[in-house]
């Protein structure tokens, strides 16, 4: 009799486990879908703020979150999503950071359509099983206030309507800083990684966590 209490008290042990695992996200695949900001243009790789962000999970003890980046310098929405369905195939990713759509508005591209691309993008993820996180972009006020404006609410109104996580601008603190952007005025330098790393870290925590 006590043989068999004792299985039982390990069985329901290790079902424990199991749920405080998956409860607080122990293990899992994050994949990132970005251009040259996630991709270390102009940048030591292993000081990118990706790879920030693996050294930050070892540290919170997350060290069985793996990261796949599948970032592209120059990467447009459209490009993003021929490439995403044999990416969530092939990764079965937990979690999707979405980092695109900077290099649509720098080329004009129409906000509607840079909307519709992200949204496909948002429903594959999902249907594949996937939250995703939404990285804001903005782009510099030269394009008139009409574009401007309507390209950066993309981001908030694809969070609101697709239930997503939203980083609401990924560049945040960057423009207003010293030397945290490269002489293009476009890629954040290597001093700015980890302020990328801390724009996108709450949010990210959170879904890891299952919230």
């Amino acid at each position: 009799m006590d043989t068999v209490f004792s299985r039982l008290r390990s069985i329901v042990f290790v079902v424990c486990l199991v749920a405080l695992s998956q409860a607080y996200g122990a293990s899992g695949t994050v994949l990132v879908m970005g251009d040259s900001l996630s991709a270390a243009y102009g940048v030591e790789t292993d000081q990118a703020w990706v790879a920030l962000l693996e050294e930050r999970l070892a540290k919170e003890n997350l060290s069985g979150w793996t990261i796949v980046n599948a970032s592209v310098s120059g990467e447009t929405t459209d490009g993003g999503l021929r490439r995403l369905p044999d990416l969530l195939s092939r990764h079965s990713p937990e979690i999707v950071i979405l980092e695109l759509g900077g290099n649509d508005g720098l080329r004009g591209f129409p906000p509607g359509v840079i909307e519709q691309n992200l949204q496909a993008m948002i429903r594959q993820s999902q249907e594949a099983g996937a939250r995703v996180l939404l990285l804001g972009m903005q782009i510099p006020p030269n394009y008139g206030e009409r574009y401007t404006k309507a390209f950066a609410n993309i981001y908030p109104q694809l969070a609101a309507s697709e239930s997503t996580a939203l980083v609401p601008f990924f560049l945040d603190g960057i423009f207003e800083g010293e030397n945290l952007m490269q002489d293009d005025g476009i890629h954040p330098t290597q001093e700015a990684q980890a302020i990328l790393l801390r724009n996108v870290w709450p949010k990210l925590e959170s879904l890891i966590n299952g919230g």
